[in-house]
């Protein structure tokens, strides 16, 4: 069936290059693009410094780069695998109970990559695709990016496929085009249906339900060469259309696309500013998810203009091992030297079983952490501000910097007084107030989630939010307006990075945390920087 995929694909590109007598143009106009891919996959790579699970600045990001030929090195993708896996463990396997369009993100990531998505950190990840009645219980979304993951795995499984297309064929409007949910047309959704039909056209009714999503796609664009969707003009409407079009072999300037003159290219590329990316409307700012979405835009132009795999295509994907050695990320300050496992077999009375035996264990290795004369860690009793700050320093080997520190209450001879050196010489620690550390106050989660933040940084892992994106991540917690402002992004930045416990619905920015989940925040920033 495979072949007869290729076969169909090729018929139809070579039937688009010979009814178009201006693609030699489009080439052109095409080729006009690297520059453009190039600024855009450097703006990326530089944002997220180590890409994991989630829908912006994570598995779309590490496609998008992937698929554009940006200079991905093979710690990138390993942090991204090793991240991935540890999260899926750490959940058993479930990503999401009623989304199953959060494995395909994942597998299509995976595949990407070169990993196989059915064992991910011993998890298949395809598993949960082949249950049609989960899959479509988030409605049409389900299915397409359901046969875009099969396709990108190059995963045949034809029975199952067959019905989430016909679920996918009973959706089409009388007007040709799809909806997420009502019964008007939009054109993200017609769009993103012909992509994922694009590898079936030899199913009964998919070529003929094609044309007809393609016909109310060309009704749909404006003048602009753009589209409006759910009362937006914007880029991610105008970049699934490209990505439709060259999933089927039909050239940029099909007359079908071209309005008043204006390409879907021409409309994609004035959402462009240089050096900052893509907005998602026009004069609306720069926006992480609309660079990633037309990167994949223009990824897929340039694959289909120079004869290479479509997009979704992922028969060449580069070979993959995810057992590279823990080098540390492009980045690092090179001061930071994680101390080595010196104390093999370090442990304590009261860890086994609690949550973060595994951080606890790996720093009492290191002399990271250390417990009590009895024998004891007490994992869940209190830190104070000098505690973490020892942890954290001792964690990145970091040395003491000048003697004479800026806080009145870090005295020459006490024994945090070389940790609360180190902490300022590097940006970890700026003190509550001017000269005042507080070494012995306990530490709230917001103040550890900043620190944690900063020292990140010294290890090369880094991540730029903006207001919106540190709004949808913490907006699930029920308490997240109770946190400081001066700490929403540093929590954002933690939760991202799974590097505080964000299972429950509350946050608890100004909880005191525990000796545990003090180790496992130090340990996990360790873990996501590819140093342990």
């Amino acid at each position: 069936m495979e072949n007869l995929k290729k076969a169909c694909v090729a018929s139809l590109i070579m039937l688009s290059l010979l009814l178009q007598p201006a693609v030699a143009a489009a080439h052109a106009d095409a080729a006009g693009i690297d520059t453009i891919i190039d600024d855009v996959s450097a703006l990326i790579l530089d944002t997220v410094t180590s890409p994991g699970i989630g829908q912006v600045g994570g598995d779309w990001a590490l496609f998008a780069l992937m698929r554009s030929g940006a200079p991905v090195s093979d710690a990138y993708r390993t942090a991204y695998y090793e991240k991935a896996a540890e999260q899926i463990a750490a959940d058993s396997g479930i990503l999401s109970a009623v989304k199953n369009s959060e494995y395909s993100r994942v597998v299509i990531a995976m595949s990407a990559i070169g990993a196989d998505p059915r064992d991910v950190g011993g998890y298949d990840l395809l598993a949960p695709l082949l249950d049609f009645d989960a899959t479509v219980v988030q409605g049409i979304n389900g299915p397409i990016f359901a046969l875009i993951a099969f396709s990108a795995a190059g995963y045949d499984d034809e029975p199952v496929a067959e019905r989430y297309i016909e679920y996918i064929l009973s959706k089409q409007f009388e007007d040709g085009g799809f909806a997420l949910s009502g019964s008007i047309s939009d054109p993200d959704t017609t769009a993103m249906v012909i992509t994922a039909l694009s590898q079936y056209t030899e199913h009964e009714g998919v070529s003929v339900a094609i044309e007809r999503a393609l016909s109310r796609l060309s009704r749909l664009q404006r003048t602009t060469g753009g589209f409006t969707s759910f009362s937006s003009t914007n880029s991610e409407s105008v970049a699934q259309a490209i990505i439709a079009l060259c999933s089927i072999g039909v050239p940029i300037d099909d007359e079908r696309f071209v309005k008043d003159g204006n390409t879907l290219l021409d409309n994609l590329l004035t959402y462009y500013n240089e050096g900052s990316g893509f907005e998602h409307e026009l004069g609306g700012g720069e926006s992480l998810m609309s660079a990633e979405q037309a990167l994949c835009a223009l990824a897929a132009l340039r694959r289909l203009y120079t004869g290479q795999n479509a997009l979704y295509d992922l028969g060449d994907a580069p070979a993959f091992s995810p057992d590279a050695p823990k080098d540390g990320l492009d980045g690092k300050h090179p001061d930071v030297k994680v101390p080595g496992a010196a104390l093999p077999g370090a442990g304590f009375s009261d860890v086994a079983g609690h949550k973060g035996e595994t951080a606890i264990l790996a720093l009492a290795e290191r002399g990271v952490v250390t417990g009590y004369p009895n024998g004891s860690f007490a994992p869940d009793g209190t830190v104070t501000r000098a505690e973490f700050a020892a942890i954290i320093v001792r964690a990145l080997g970091l040395r003491p910097g000048d003697p004479n520190i800026a806080f009145t209450d870090v005295p020459a001879g006490s024994w945090f007084h070389d940790f609360a050196r180190a902490a300022y010489k590097y940006g970890i620690i700026n003190g509550r107030s001017a000269g005042v550390f507080d070494p012995h106050g306990l530490i709230t989660r917001q103040e550890a989630a900043l620190m944690i933040a900063r020292a990140a940084a010294l290890c090369g892992l880094s991540l730029t939010l903006d207001d919106n994106a540190i709004r949808n991540i913490l907006a699930p917690f029920s308490d997240y307006r109770t946190a400081a402002p001066w700490a929403a992004e540093a929590l954002a930045f933690c939760c991202y990075f799974g590097m505080i416990d964000d299972s429950g619905i509350e946050l608890k920015p100004l909880e005191h945390i525990a000796r545990g989940e003090a180790a496992e925040m130090v340990y996990l920033m360790l873990a996501r920087a590819r140093l342990v």
